[in-house]
This record gives C-alpha cells, sequence and structure tokens, in this order.
C-alpha cells in the first residue's frame, strides 16, 4: 500500500520503520519543523525526520499543514495516511487527501484520554494498564472510527517515557492489523462506545509534586510528568529536580531513624528517604538547579544528611 506518515517524535519512529519493514511503500513524510533544543537553542531536526533521510524518504516539514502542505500530499498518490504523534491538526482538504484517509495510532483506549497527553495523565490517575487504538481521523479530536486496539500492564511508577517508550514498539502490530483490515474493507471501523475524558497538554506546573498526598498518589504523579515536564520540589526556594524515585515500606529501617514531618528527607542506611503525607519514597536521582543529575544521597551528605523540601 501507498502511504504518506506524519510523525514527529522518537515515539513515532517505531512505526515508520515497520511500515517500511513490513512491505509498504511509503511515498513521504510529514513532521514538524527543527526545534530549538539545549542552552544554546540550536535547532534539531526531529526524530521522525532523521530516520526519513536515513531510509531515504522525501520529507516534509510544517507545524501547521497549510494548503501547500495538502498540495504535496495529493502529489504523492497515496492509498492511506498514517499519523503518530505528529503534533500538528490535520484538517480538510488534507484528510481526505489520500483514497483511504488517515488513520491515527493514539496512546489509549479510546474514548478514554482523547489529546495531547494520553499515557501522562493516565499514569497521574493512578492508572497502570495502558492502551493504544489505531482509529479513523476525522476533525473531531480523536473521536473517528475505531479500526483495532490493544493494552499493557505497567508497574507502578514506571515513567511516561518508559512506557511510551514501550507501547510505540507494541503499538506498530495494531497498526498492521488496522492497515489489513481497511485492505479488506475501506469501510471498516466501529464507533468509539463509553464516556471520553481528556488529557491535556501538561504545563510545568503539572511537575510540581504534591506532598501532602499519599506516597503511591505522589509517585503516579512522579510517573506521568516524567521526563517531560520533569518532576520537582522546592529545596531553599528553588527546584529540585527529581529524576529518579521508587516506593518504600516503613518498615525499610528502624522507625526512629526515620524523617517524620511532610517534606523531610533523611540519609538512612544509605537511602535518601522523603517522608509524604502518608508513606515513603526515596530519592534515587536528584538535578540541583545550574548542575548535572547526582546521586541523591550524594546531594543529602552534602547537606549534613537531611534536608526539607516543599
Amino acid at each position: 500500500m501507498r502511504i504518506v506518515f506524519a510523525g514527529t517524535p522518537e515515539y513515532a519512529v517505531p512505526s515508520l520503520r515497520a511500515l517500511v519493514r513490513g512491505g509498504h511503500r511509503v511515498v513521504g513524510v510529514l513532521t514538524r519543523e527543527p526545534a530549538p533544543t539545549g542552552r544554546k537553542q540550536i535547532l534539531v531536526e526531529s526524530p521522525v525526520a532523521r530516520v526519513a533521510d536515513e531510509l531515504g524518504l522525501p520529507v516534509r516539514t510544517a507545524n501547521r499543514p497549510d494548503a501547500g502542505t495538502a498540495e504535496w500530499v495529493s502529489g504523492l498518490g497515496a492509498d492511506l495516511g498514517v499519523i503518530v504523534a505528529y503534533g500538528g491538526l490535520l484538517r480538510e482538504p488534507l484528510l481526505t487527501e489520500p483514497t483511504l484517509g488517515w488513520i491515527n495510532l493514539h496512546f489509549s483506549e479510546l474514548p478514554r484520554w482523547r489529546g495531547a497527553a494520553p499515557v501522562q495523565r493516565a499514569l497521574m490517575a493512578g492508572e497502570q494498564r495502558l492502551g493504544l487504538t489505531v482509529f479513523r481521523l476525522v476533525e473531531a479530536l480523536d473521536a473517528g472510527d475505531v479500526l483495532s486496539r490493544d493494552s499493557r500492564e505497567f508497574a507502578p511508577g514506571t515513567s511516561a517515557g518508559a512506557a511510551l517508550t514501550e507501547l510505540a514498539e507494541y503499538g506498530t502490530a495494531a497498526l498492521e492489523r488496522a492497515i489489513l483490515e481497511l485492505a479488506r474493507d475501506p469501510r471498516a471501523g466501529e464507533p468509539q462506545q463509553g464516556e471520553a475524558s481528556y488529557a491535556g497538554k501538561l504545563l510545568r506546573a503539572d511537575g510540581r509534586l504534591d506532598l501532602s498526598r499519599p506516597a503511591g498518589e505522589v509517585l503516579a504523579q512522579w510517573a506521568g510528568v516524567t521526563p517531560e515536564p520533569g518532576a520537582f520540589v522546592h529545596y531553599e526556594k528553588q527546584p529540585l529536580k527529581l529524576l529518579s524515585v521508587a516506593a518504600r515500606e516503613e518498615s525499610s529501617a528502624s522507625p526512629g531513624s526515620l524523617p517524620k514531618t511532610v517534606g523531610e528527607v533523611r540519609l538512612v542506611s544509605g537511602r535518601s528517604l522523603l517522608r509524604v503525607s502518608a508513606g515513603l519514597l526515596e530519592l534515587l536521582r536528584v538535578q540541583p538547579p545550574g548542575k548535572p543529575g547526582m546521586s541523591a544521597a550524594d546531594w543529602l551528605r552534602g547537606r549534613g544528611g537531611t534536608a526539607v523540601v516543599s
């Protein structure tokens, strides 16, 4: 099948590679424009653009597809459009340029968690079984008919980055099933059933951990915002990034040595333990402002083995 592919981040790369590996002819790749990265704000092309170049595929960059983009897609003569985490809305006439329209691999069990950050919001809500859905793209947000779906179970504390990496690989099978179904029946698809929920884009403020919540909920919040926008607490009125954390039982040390008040971090048997409203978390790696990531135990030793964060 002749396919035009739209995607941008690393999580879209497995689908692009799978389409080429599966014998489909990818006639063009649409991705977002190079973005400023790092302290020097150097323009860097997207992961999908890099892989498309590696595979020798035609590439067009656009943050907001316009009439020129639609004309480019029309000239490709594609049977089907496939979109995975592109990061921009496709509208008419672009939506109907490929003969069979567009399908989208979305990382939730639709209609749950429509929107920009489905895995992140699901993890923040404490969900451990994460889904994926391949559906027909329509102008309404993530509302088209379903062609295939699947799901996987993740351990508590699995970061959004790790979960998305796994789902991106796992989802290629569902994508191929959807394409085969469309080849068999161009009208295939079932309407979404159930109540919709929405996964709005994360803001930096979402990363500030609420230590007044129980340990399981704080760990879920950490998981949902890691690696982006990044989890943090405040130490001496400055943000301290929490790069890696883990749940810990109260029995992990003698009661007298454990931190007692919410926000207290104490070095106990070489472990940096943080007290939240109900339970403990272990800080594994942290990043102070303007410094590289480091062992949380080393950071805490530099403060006499105890600190208070908020």
